[in-house]
């Protein structure tokens, strides 16, 4: 079973990350090929990036980056769910993923978008993804994107998804089960 890892990008109060994240999970987990764990941006707080060493000599000087670097370095894959802010995704994600490099390197992933219009977050994907390559970390084609996130939000606080985003989080789950298999390939046969 391989180790995904499904951050949640969004920190503020309110915010509506974790209740995807946590249908993601059980997403993940009834397929059988993934063992997941949730990573909430938001919980874990890292610090703007404050390690005096650049993240490519893996010299970390923090609690805080030395854990972030074992859970990322655990994973075999990961989903990145973002929100969409001001036309990208959210400056948290952007400082978690700049803290480290080889941690990164050679995963595949998958990314879930979210918005409160009618965009379903689908700019913040256009700019996580580069950034992503740029770490040697393989975004696949297959996405789930949730427009009008409250529309999909019961009285009780729960994510209940249309037709449309389960049956994308289907297919985007068998793709990335596909491409860790390959991805694992690659990462141990450098």
């Amino acid at each position: 079973m391989y180790k995904v890892k499904i951050i949640s990008s969004t920190v503020r109060p309110g915010r509506k990350g974790p209740i995807i994240g946590k249908w993601l999970v059980e997403q993940a987990q009834a397929t059988g090929n993934f063992d997941a764990e949730l990573l909430d941006l938001g919980e874990i707080n890292l610090p703007l990036m404050n390690e005096a060493v650049h993240p490519v000599m893996r010299q970390y000087e923090h609690e805080h980056t030395k854990q972030w670097s074992a859970k990322i370095d655990e994973a075999d894959a990961f989903i990145f769910l973002t929100a969409e802010y001001d036309y990208s995704y959210p400056a948290p994600l952007k400082n978690a993923l700049e803290y480290l490099v080889h941690e990164w390197g050679y995963k595949p992933a998958a990314i879930a978008s979210y918005s409160a219009g009618s965009f379903a977050g689908v700019r913040g994907l256009a700019n996580l993804k580069p950034d992503l390559l740029s770490l040697r970390i393989v975004p696949i084609p297959e996405a789930v994107n949730i427009p009008v996130l409250n529309q999909s939000i019961d009285e009780t606080g729960m994510f209940i998804p249309n037709e449309l985003v389960q049956t994308s989080c289907k297919t985007m789950l068998e793709q990335l089960h596909r491409w860790t298999k390959g991805m694992e390939q690659i990462r141990n046969n450098p």
